[in-house]
């Protein structure tokens, strides 16, 4: 059922639904949502607070789980997570959470353009509890990414160490790793000898592979280092649709921004022993994206490739073209149809045949503009009447010097 559906069926009219919608007052799983079209698998997590706080989905901050130590947020793409010292003022996660709470101390980062949950500790003890849960991998955190091409339909995990430079001034792996039973991408690039390296392991799985050469996948990591899930999946040849470091062009064009959202905390609390799971659905951008490249009805189920159909065997969405009507047949009077009427009937003048048409004279069309008088079929100004073939046309008349002709003198006399 489409969130659309479900609003309608719970009693709101179409408007209602829609200014619900655009000012954060339908809940998903706690994050506000404005994507009508989604497909809703269970009801129960679709919540109507019309005393929530009036928000924009997709840009705005939200706070989805709270705890005396610490809050889990939900950052917004485009959102760094803590103070860059190089982007000066620019908003981020951790302040926005100082504001609402009053306190707030980093524990781990998101990307700029990763969306998704954000831990956020708000005292220096359980930041330091955190830091440790990190350490021995005791949070699970899992994330939701759409990649370039099928994906493998069994579980597998990707190992490597990670240097800082790969040889062009960007992170990656010492030795390129490979999916099962594929051989490892020739990497033209050779890392410099000698730098520190980092172990990284990235559990991948399948979601769905979708039609237009793509797939969705859950990737968790058990380590988290720089751009892991990026480095991982783009060399396995697997990048992330919209990644501008780790893809090509090509694979850059597929997405608006980067298609990687973290979806999953799990993990014990360090004080009271409670277990903990945070769990947000995919963005709405993603979600659209997701669906514009899918397909709708696939009767082999997620994880069969498959290609698209040929351009000459899909359906033309164009009307089929009107019937043009047939010319009336010409008829002389008394004749029947089909008949030619007497004489001349071809366009040519009788006689010589390779003799051309006479043209009709031209009429001479007079017009005045400006006190010129122009002539059609010329296109230049006529001379006005009166005035002497070599003068200008439209001249000021000369000034009278003071002299007196003789014929003035005789007159005068």
């Amino acid at each position: 059922m489409r969130l659309i559906d479900l609003l309608l069926q719970r009693g709101l009219s179409r408007g209602e639904a829609r200014r619900a919608l655009t000012t954060g007052k339908v809940l998903l799983m706690g994050v506000p949502t404005a994507d009508a079209g989604r497909e809703i698998v269970d009801p129960d997590t679709v919540v109507i607070d019309p005393k929530a706080p009036r928000l924009t989905p997709g840009r705005d901050l939200v706070l989805l789980h709270r705890d005396p130590g610490f809050v889990v947020a939900w950052k917004p793409s485009g959102m760094l997570s803590v103070p860059a010292p190089r982007e000066g003022g620019q908003k981020n996660a951790l302040a926005m959470v100082r504001r609402i709470t009053g306190a707030g101390l980093p524990v781990h980062r998101l990307d700029e353009d990763t969306s998704g949950l954000f831990m956020v500790a708000l005292n220096e003890e359980m930041q330091e509890a955190l830091k440790d849960l990190l350490e021995r991998h005791a949070i699970d955190r899992g994330y939701l990414a759409i990649v370039a091409q099928h994906f493998p339909r069994e579980a597998w995990s990707i190992q490597s160490e990670l240097v800082r430079d790969r040889g062009d001034g960007l992170r990656g792996s010492q030795e390129m790793p490979a999916a099962p039973g594929r051989v490892p991408v020739r990497r033209r690039l050779v890392p410099a000898p000698g730098q520190p390296t980092r172990h990284a392991v990235t559990h991948v799985a399948l979601v769905e592979n979708l039609a237009r050469d793509a797939a969705v996948i859950s990737a968790r990591l058990e380590t988290g280092r720089t751009h892991q899930v990026r480095i991982h999946l783009a060399e396995v040849g697997h990048p992330v649709l919209g990644d501008p470091l780790y893809a090509n062009r090509r694979v850059q064009a597929r997405s608006s921004r980067l298609a990687l959202h973290a979806c999953r905390l799990v993990f014990v609390h360090p004080l009271t022993g409670a277990s903990i799971v945070v769990e947000a659905p995919l963005a709405d951008d993603l979600e659209q994206l997701r669906r514009q490249l899918s397909v709708v009805g696939d009767p082999m189920g997620p994880g069969h490739e498959w290609e698209e159909s040929r351009p000459e065997e899909r359906p033309d969405p164009r009307p089929p073209p009107r019937p043009r009507a047939r010319p009336k047949a010409r008829t002389k009077p008394g004749g029947e149809p089909g008949d030619k009427p007497a004489g001349n009937t071809s366009d040519k003048p009788a006689g010589n045949s390779s003799a051309k048409p006479r043209e009709k004279p031209r009429e001479k069309l007079r017009w005045k503009v400006s006190g010129k008088t122009h002539d059609k079929d010329r296109g230049k100004p006529r001379a006005k009447a009166g005035k002497k073939a070599g003068g200008k046309a439209g001249a000021r008349p000369s000034r009278p010097t003071g002299k007196t002709s003789d014929s003035k003198k005789k007159r005068r006399g």
